[in-house]
């Protein structure tokens, strides 16, 4: 099995803003660096290369970002110890705090690519229910036999 992951973020201003700006033009080079990443299988995009034209929410202000890796540990990598860390501590230029969980973490099977309503209702089920072997964070360290033997609530 391999890991899914959804993180939403609420933007400060139109994605075409001079606000978001410095984001949008940091867009392709961290997409290209997650692709290129250990462990990286697939992430959603349109027609533009990346999510922020899909609409998932009915905030238009919220976008979403998608990817399915080989390991939580890929993952972390990839989030924590790559030039996306320089990215992620500017991310109070461009997003409101969020109030809740804005990330969730599940297992697919191989091959899977999860949809835009799957990965809303695994954050919201986290939201909801806490961590749990259906949804989860780096926080926990569940196991695809977790998930396996889990039963949703």
């Amino acid at each position: 099995m391999q890991l899914a992951q959804v993180n939403i973020a609420e933007m400060l201003a139109p994605i075409n803003d001079p606000i978001m700006a410095d984001f949008v033009n940091n867009l392709d080079r961290i997409n290209e660096l997650a692709e290129k990443s250990d462990g990286f299988v697939w992430r959603l995009k349109g027609d533009e290369g990346n999510a922020t034209a899909i609409t998932v929410f009915d905030n238009l202000f919220l976008i979403i970002n998608m990817s399915v890796w080989e390991s939580m540990q890929d993952l972390f990598n990839f989030t924590y110890q790559s030039a996306h860390v320089e990215i992620l501590k500017r991310k109070k230029e461009w997003f409101h705090k969020m109030p809740r969980m804005h990330m969730a973490f599940w297992y697919v099977e191989d091959g899977h690519e999860p949809s835009p309503a799957e990965a809303k209702e695994r954050l919201y089920y986290l939201q909801e229910h806490g961590e749990t072997p259906y949804a989860f964070s780096f926080k926990s360290k569940f196991t695809p036999e977790d998930a396996t033997n889990y039963q949703k609530l």
